[in-house]
Order: structure tokens, then C-alpha cells, then sequence
């Protein structure tokens, strides 16, 4: 991930907003090196004690203070969301470096505050004509919310009373590389795709809209889609949520079922014989997914 970051600021690909945005996140992950300044374990911050508390209070204040005086309010608006998510992935190292009954949470903070600055961070890249607040993805819908709140809710109560259950080491790294196959092949099609992706389903086609087949395009037809179906089951193993394991492949199984079928007439409208010959050749690349039925 920093690897990408770096190599795309290095190009000169990222326009004033997507610099910004990669300055903050990175502002707010230096919450992680607060062990090294302190001369402490990464352990004082999820531990007891106001010591390490104090020092969070205070990096959150300095930071949003230097953002404040960096930034007018358009780019401060993104800047403060980029940090908020840079903060909350330090944090996660900070609890994965610990031994607490808390490090596979801290795997996952890291993996959702990731998941969710990448996708600015590539449509800077990719399509920066599209690019808005909304492409953070935090206020996807009251139902991604719920059920991110639903999986804190599920992990903190089962570790209060199955402990034991948040312990399962092994059960939590196929989660962690459900979670990386899955994000990395949504940034792989969000990538391949380049101005052809975007966050919300076009129902008219431009000048630009081309039919993309090739790379992770020439494995699935919805590559972006897996991806995420992956991934977010993925999160659910890593926090070991028996629940919201079914729970989320349900409801993400049903959601993308319906996305396809919306997204694929669109498709066919726009691409008409090409597009019904890709669909033939290619399948969609979720379970039990066909795609859109045609009436012969």
C-alpha cells in the first residue's frame, strides 16, 4: 500500500487533492511512532492508564491543528477525512504490535482504514474528474454502517464472554488474506479500468466509456465486485464473527446480485453484441451470479 502511494506521487499522477489527502493519511498514521517518543511498548496505548490516552488526545489535536492551518476548507474537508483514516490505521498497528486479546482487531483497523483511503487515493489517480468526498467511501449507506457497527458489537461482546473465540491465530490470517486478495484485485480493476471505473453506475455513455477485457477483466466480469465480496467477508473471519460471517455473505451476495443485473443492462444498452459476447465467454465471477437473464 505505501509502496503504491509513493510510486503514484512520484509520477506526478495525483492532482492537489489526492497530494493532500496522501500528506494527511500519512500525518495521522504517525500516531504509530507515539511508543518510540514516549520510549514506551506499542502495548501503553491499548493498555490501562491515562499516559498513553493523554498522548493520543493530544497528537489528534496537534494534527487537526496543523491541518487546519495547511488547508483552505475545500482541501481541509479532505484532509481531515485522509488523517482520520491514516489515525485509525496507526492505531491498528499500534494494537497489532501488542500481545492484547486486541491485536486481530488491530489487523482489522488496519484493513478497513486501508481499504477506505485507497479508494480516494486511486480515483485521485485513475479518474480524478469523478473525484469527490463521496469517494472515500465512508458514507457508502446506512446499511455499510450498520453493519460495520454490527461486527464491533458481535467482536466486543463475544470477547467478553468467549474469549477464547478471538484467540483462533490461524482462523484470523485466512481472514487477513481474504481481506488483501479482495482489496487487491478491486485496486487491480479500479486500476485496469481507469477512467472507464466509476463509484456510481453510469446510465449514460460518454465519449470515453470503452469496453475493458483485458487483465482482471479476462478472469471475471466484475472483478471489483469479487473483490469487495471478498474482502468483506474477509474482515468478518479475521475479527472471528460467526454471525456476521453469514450475516455479511448474505447480504453482500444479495446487494451484488442486484448491482450486476442493474449494471449489465446499462452495459448491453452501451455495448450491445460486444459486451453480450464478453458476457458469454466470462463468468462474473461470484457465486451463483449469472448476471443479467436475456429473453431469447
Amino acid at each position: 500500500g505505501a509502496a503504491m502511494m509513493a510510486a503514484a506521487a512520484r509520477r506526478g499522477r495525483l492532482g492537489r487533492e489526492g497530494r493532500a489527502s496522501l500528506s494527511s493519511f500519512l500525518l495521522g498514521a504517525s500516531v504509530a511512532a507515539l511508543p518510540l517518543l514516549l520510549g514506551s511498548s506499542p502495548a501503553l496505548l491499548a493498555g490501562p492508564g491515562l499516559r498513553g490516552r493523554l498522548a493520543l488526545a493530544l497528537h489528534v489535536a496537534g494534527v487537526n491543528a496543523a491541518l487546519l492551518l495547511l488547508y483552505p476548507r475545500p482541501l481541509y474537508k479532505i484532509a481531515v477525512r485522509a488523517c482520520f483514516l491514516g489515525f485509525a490505521f496507526g492505531c491498528g498497528l499500534l494494537l497489532s504490535a501488542g500481545r492484547s486479546a486486541w491485536r486481530h482487531f488491530g489487523w482489522y483497523m488496519c484493513s478497513l482504514s486501508l481499504f477506505h483511503y485507497s479508494e480516494y487515493l486511486v480515483t485521485a489517480i485513475n479518474n480524478p474528474r469523478s473525484l469527490s468526498l463521496d469517494s472515500f467511501l465512508l458514507n457508502h449507506s446506512f446499511e455499510y454502517n450498520l453493519a460495520a457497527l454490527s461486527s464491533w458489537v458481535e467482536f466486543t461482546l463475544e470477547k467478553l464472554f468467549f474469549p477464547e473465540l478471538k484467540q483462533i491465530t490461524w482462523l484470523s490470517t485466512v481472514g487477513l488474506l481474504m481481506v488483501i486478495f479482495g482489496d487487491c484485485l478491486r485496486k487491480a480493476a479500479m486500476l485496469t479500468a481507469g477512467s472507464n471505473f466509476n463509484h456510481i453506475v453510469q446510465n449514460e455513455k460518454s465519449d470515453t466509456h470503452t469496453l475493458v477485457t483485458s487483465g482482471v477483466y479476462g478472469w471475471f466480469r466484475h472483478p471489483s465486485y469479487v473483490g469487495w465480496f471478498y474482502w468483506s467477508i474477509g474482515t468478518q473471519v479475521l475479527l472471528c464473527n460467526p454471525i456476521c460471517v453469514v450475516g455479511y455473505a448474505l447480504a453482500s451476495w444479495r446487494f451484488f446480485r442486484e448491482r450486476i443485473e442493474e449494471e449489465e443492462i446499462t452495459l448491453i444498452h452501451f455495448f450491445g453484441e460486444e459486451y453480450l459476447e464478453y458476457k458469454r465467454k466470462v463468468p462474473s465471477g461470484l457465486p451463483f451470479i449469472k448476471g443479467v437473464k436475456l429473453e431469447l
